[in-house]
């Protein structure tokens, strides 16, 4: 399994804090991951960072996220 730990409106528009979805490739799990939200949360996603084992994940890719990876959800922030 893939963990997504959510953080601010990801978090917010899931109403979780974790989601897991089974490994597989880039792609494919994003598409795992949205399909059991809403259309808010699939919207926020897309303007998230993907960050996992300190690198960021292109939303697009066929690269494979293996079991047991954790990627962080960071949505955009501001700060001054």
């Amino acid at each position: 399994m893939v963990t997504f730990q959510l953080f601010a409106a990801a978090r917010e528009a899931a109403g979780t804090a974790t989601v897991t979805v089974p490994a597989g490739r880039t792609s494919d799990v994003l598409a795992a991951l949205t399909a059991g939200h809403s259309a808010r949360f699939a919207a926020v996603l897309a303007i998230c960072s993907l960050v996992a084992e300190g690198r960021r994940l292109d939303p697009a890719s066929h690269e494979p996220l293996p079991k047991g990876t954790v990627v962080h959800v960071l949505p955009p922030f501001a700060g001054g």
